[in-house]
């Protein structure tokens, strides 16, 4: 029988070196964290997007995605308009600027992702997680108790889990 909490700390510890790796190479060759690539990757495929949107789908507060946005908008690298339809919501859409460097920044995300999994894994093994990791993580996204992140400084934040 597999050890699922084993199995867990493999997903966990792998997704961080990944992440850490990932991210130290999109800063030192395109000065565009991790964490801003995966906005505007999910801005490119999305168009115009709520800051609530990008929170659910990166499962972060939005606290935390607008100050990201914020970050990005510095940067020149998305704008925000108003929302015509929600007076309290802006509506986030990707700049040329943001669009050159996602479109930089792509290639060295796939040639690193290459080189931690694409060449260690064989192809029909590789296809098969990712099936697995899809359906895991539909299964996650559609119980809402793993969309709730508490604000910082709530009691919940603070207390442990």
């Amino acid at each position: 029988m597999t050890d699922l909490t084993a199995l867990f700390t493999d997903l966990v510890r792998l997704e961080t070196r990944l992440y850490n790796v990932l991210d130290a190479r999109l800063k030192a060759e395109h000065e565009l964290p991790l964490g801003q690539f995966e906005f505007l990757r999910f801005i490119s495929a999305h168009g115009t997007t709520r800051v609530f949107d990008l929170a659910r789908a990166m499962a972060i507060t939005v606290g935390a995605t607008s100050k990201a946005v914020d970050r990005l908008e510095s940067a020149g690298r998305v704008r925000r308009t108003a929302n015509p339809d929600d007076r309290r919501s802006s509506l986030v859409e990707m700049t040329p600027l943001g669009e050159r460097a996602l479109a930089a920044a792509s290639p060295t995300v796939e040639a690193e992702l290459n080189t931690w999994v694409g060449s260690v894994l064989p192809a029909p093994v590789l296809e098969q997680l990712a099936t697995s990791l899809s359906m895991l993580r539909q299964r996650a996204e559609a119980d809402h108790r793993t969309d709730r992140v508490p604000e910082a400084g709530s009691p919940e934040a603070t207390s442990p889990r």
